[in-house]
């Protein structure tokens, strides 16, 4: 069953396939058909269409014109607008045919949902054509027997719809051909044009949904004419010098017209032309004097003519042609200037400049110039004359008031005279509020006159630039003027120097001063900026102004832009008239960029990026650091040389120690061989009888080293370092001895012992040479061994005798009073050392040690005291005599006992000679 239904769809499918196809392609047979096909609609109407199918179409299946679907292009127009007619016809409607397209097509929907194209039509809109109007006809005249008219008209709407346009004419005798526009729709030209005869022209317009036509209207073809051009005109001057004759040929005949004409003309470098009055020229004529013209000035004519009833249109301007009138004495003087410089209070360089008269001014060519120079009183009345050539002339005058009269010649005659007063000084006001600024293209000058009364100005200016000098050009305007503009060659984006100078009767008042740009524009280029100097939270910047040249405009400020390489920028404005600028707060030991800019009326422009660092200490800050440690230095130092000059002993005994140098010991010279090397003079009367050698020993040994009491040790102690005590009881070698030498020598203490062992040893000796074999000495000379060993408490401090008296013989109260001030200025520091007791010793040793001391003692004392006759039978036996004969004289002097603890270690005793004793 189903695959019967299928062989009728398809049995179906194919005939409506064939019956779409019949609309485009064009099948004689088709199942349907639209009515109205392919209609033209009005825009905006309503519209109906019926869609009829055909009954051969019926047989194929089961298809009913409520199947039907219509469409406009792919759009399914909606169901409420169909209305089914009966089985085969189905008609839609459209209430406004605006929403209506192409094409319109009537579709089925078979069986199985196939949907099929019965047939479609192209529907086309627009709109009727509307009535033509303003239709106006002109006859153009093409050459003296040839015209044309040409009828022009308003169209009307744009129709949407291809439109006809007929131009219609008729005349007495019956209608015209019409004319078709050619190319455009609303002009028509014909050249079937007949004068003195009265036309009937319209115009009809025609279109698919309707026609209309334009208003009737009439006329005579020669009221309508625009004529050519009168031609060959020539220009000729008349005798007298304000005329010139004009003469041309009319391009139309009389017969057909008369003609009235129109003249204009000007002066050659104008623009404005002038025109004769028409009544003098509504005649027809070939020729024409114009008058009242000015003299040797050239002017441009050109004329144009009509019909002479008005009636018609004017023709074109003719072609232009010149002439030039007869020459006349000059209308008016130059206009005089002058400029004064004062070379003294006496003397004046008066600089006379006139400009040249205009061609209409001067009514011919000028041939010189004659100046005229009149003193005023007080000075002589005496009148200079000068001609000159030229438009300048340069005076040498005294201070004064001169009167300065110029008069232009040419081949007619003069001019009159142009005359300015030269006072000795501007007494009279200035102009005020004076102002110059751009307006419409050229560069005004307005200003405040004077309350008195001005019979005119002087406008001067001048390029001001830095590669030249500032020439200077003028003007005059009349007294009346309060404005005008500059009427010389003035150039954009340069700077003027404007001065108003105002003129009285008999005097002038001072010039007033401005500055102005026609143009401006940026700076050509911005400051190139500059460190002055640089602190630590501030650098002065310092740049050179723009020229003049560079400017372009007027400089209005400069912005100072500057900032670290991570900072934000920050700007500063400067005024233009500065050249220096200080910027604070910066941040020390801080790397800056700065740029400047110059800004004027019309932009800005940027200078050139400019580098610096801040220092890292300010002003003041490395002195306020340096000085102070510099100070504290010093002060350092000073202290510790007072320190070490304080303590000099102490310093000295623990860095550098004295060490004896056997080189330089005097004991070396007590040899016979060695000749004495010391004269002392100032003790020439101490021995006057004789030298002598006086050498005390002392050796103790005690028995019992308790025995000794408290009082006896401190005889044997070592003294203590003072100065004054030690040198004035020193009187063994070790100490010092009268009239003995400074200089220092050293023991001659084995160099194998110790530093200990040598300050432990204590030797006494005071030496006088006897004479060297038998040689009387002429002075007496004391020598002294420079021991470093300690003296004897009871030698060295009778201070601590335990008696508390001096228990010195007188023979020691002696020495002490002649040596004391001798020795008053040794150096005693070497003569301090320690009391050590190396080792033990038994008592015969010091019995012996002692008993030999006080030997050695006695012996000095016996020796130096008055009374050394009474000692000598006491040593005879105990020292041999001497090869010379001579015997030490010994005494004995008191010993107290110590103990062994207390007791120096001496030197062996040591052997006596005469005249002294051999090194140990």
């Amino acid at each position: 069953m189903s695959s019967g239904w299928n062989w009728v769809i398809n049995a179906l499918y194919i005939p409506l396939g064939i019956c779409s196809l019949g609309v485009s392609g064009g099948l004689v047979q088709s199942c349907g058909y639209i009515i109205p096909e392919s209609p033209v609609l009005t825009l905006g109407s309503s519209f109906t269409a019926l869609c009829i199918l055909n009954e051969s179409c019926l047989d194929f299946g089961n298809i009913h014109a409520n199947q039907i679907i219509w469409k406009i292009k792919n759009s399914v127009v909606p169901k409420e607008q169909y209305h089914v007619i009966n089985r085969t016809v189905s008609r839609v409607t459209f209430s406004d045919t605006s929403t209506l397209a192409t094409p319109l097509t009537c579709n089925i929907l078979a069986d199985g949902q196939i949907e099929q194209n019965i047939y479609g039509i192209a529907v086309t809109l627009g709109l009727p054509p509307e009535k033509p109007e303003n239709l106006t006809c002109i006859v153009h005249q093409k050459s003296k027997r040839e015209y044309i008219m040409t009828c022009t008209w308003n169209p009307g709407r744009h129709t949407f719809l291809p439109i006809d346009f007929h131009l219609k004419s008729e005349w007495a005798l019956g209608a015209l051909p019409d004319c078709k526009p050619q190319g455009v729709n609303n002009s028509c030209s014909t050249d079937d044009v007949q004068f003195f005869v009265n036309l009937e022209v319209w115009v009809e317009a025609k279109n698919a949904l309707g026609m209309a036509e334009s208003e009737h209207i009439d006329f005579d073809p020669v009221d309508i004419v625009k004529p050519l051009p009168p031609h060959k005109l020539l220009v000729s001057s008349a005798e007298q010098p304000a005329f010139l004759k004009l003469s041309w040929e009319n391009q139309i005949r009389e017969v057909e017209m008369e003609l009235k004409f129109n003249i204009r003309y000007r002066i050659s470098d104008s623009s404005d032309w002038m025109e004769i009055p028409p009544e003098d020229t509504a005649s027809p004529r070939t020729s024409f004097t114009v008058q009242s013209l000015k003299p040797y000035t050239e002017y441009v004519f050109s004329l144009r003519c009509m019909k002479k009833d008005g009636k018609g249109y004017w023709s074109d301007w003719s072609e232009e042609k010149s002439g030039v009138t007869s020459e006349a004495k000059p209308s008016k003087g130059p206009p005089l200037w002058r400029k004064i410089t004062s070379h003294s209070p006496n003397s004046w360089t008066v600089h006379l400049m006139w400009q040249e008269l205009n061609r209409s001014e001067a009514n011919g060519k000028i041939l010189r110039y004659d100046v005229t120079v009149k003193a005023k009183p007080p000075l002589s009345r005496r009148l200079d004359k000068y001609s000159v050539n030229s438009t300048n002339l340069t005076l040498n005058l005294t201070n004064g008031t001169y009167e300065v009269a110029v008069t232009a010649h040419n081949r007619i005659g003069g001019s009159p005279r142009s005359v300015l007063l030269i006072p000795a000084s501007n007494s009279k006001a200035s102009v005020k509020d004076l102002k110059a600024f751009p307006k419409d293209g050229m560069l005004w000058v307005e200003w405040t006159p004077p309350n008195s009364n001005i019979t005119k100005y002087v406008i001067e200016w001048c390029l001001v630039s830095d590669s030249s000098d500032c020439i200077t050009e003028w003007q005059q305007e009349l007294g009346t003027s309060q404005g005008a503009f500059l009427k010389g060659d003035i150039k954009p984006f340069k700077c003027y120097l404007i001065t108003v100078h105002p003129l009285y009767n008999n005097s002038q008042g001072n010039g007033q001063s401005t500055k102005a740009y026609l143009q401006q524009k940026p700076p050509a280029k911005g400051p190139t900026v500059q460190t002055k100097k640089v602190g630590k939270a501030e650098a002065v910047l310092i740049w050179k102004p723009l020229t003049v040249d560079e400017q372009n405009g007027f400089i209005r400020y400069y912005t100072i832009l500057y900032k670290t390489i991570s900072g934000n920028e920050t700007a500063v404005n400067v005024d233009p008239s500065k050249t220096e600028y200080t910027l604070s707060s910066l941040s020390s030991d801080t790397l800056y960029m700065v740029q400047m800019k110059a800004y004027n009326d019309n932009g800005s422009t940027s200078g050139p990026v400019f580098t610096f660092t801040t220092q890292k200490f300010g002003k003041g800050e490395i002195e306020a650091i340096v000085v102070p440690v510099c100070l504290a230095f010093l002060l350092t130092i000073l202290l510790a040389v007072l320190f070490c000059f304080n303590k000099r002993d102490l310093i000295k005994k623990h860095i550098w120690p004295n060490v004896p140098d056997p080189s330089k010991s005097n004991i070396a010279q007590w040899s016979p061989q060695t000749p004495t090397k010391h004269n002392f003079s100032s003790k020439d009367q101490m021995y006057p009888e004789r030298s002598f050698t006086d050498v005390s020993v002392v050796e103790i040994e005690v028995d019992d080293k308790k025995s000794f009491s408290e009082q006896d040790l401190k005889a044997f102690s070592v003294p203590k370092k003072e100065k004054n005590t030690s040198e004035g009881h020193s009187s063994g070698i070790g100490g010092s001895s009268c009239m003995s030498s400074p200089r220092q020598s050293v023991s001659d203490s084995d160099e194998s012992e110790s530093t200990q062992n040598t300050s432990s040893t204590v030797q006494y000796s005071t030496v006088v040479l006897n004479g060297y074999r038998d040689q009387i000495p002429s002075a007496q000379v004391f020598s002294r061994s420079e021991s470093t060993q300690p003296l004897l408490d009871a030698e060295e401090k009778p201070e601590d005798n335990p008696g508390g008296g001096d228990s010195a013989t007188p023979q020691q109260q002696y020495f002490k009073q002649n040596c004391s001030q001798a020795e008053s200025n040794i150096d005693v520091s070497h003569f301090e050392r320690a009391k050590q007791v190396t080792s033990p010793v038994n008592e015969e040793d010091l019995v012996g040690l002692a008993q030999l001391q006080i030997s050695g003692h006695s012996s000095q004392l016996c020796a130096s005291g008055p009374e050394k006759n009474k000692c000598e039978p006491t040593l005879a036996g105990a020292l041999p005599p001497s090869s010379e004969g001579h015997i030490p004289r010994l005494e004995t002097m008191g010993l107290h006992t110590a103990t062994v603890d207390e007791i120096p270690q001496s030197y062996m005793p040591q052997t006596v000679r005469q005249g002294g004793y051999m090194p140990q």
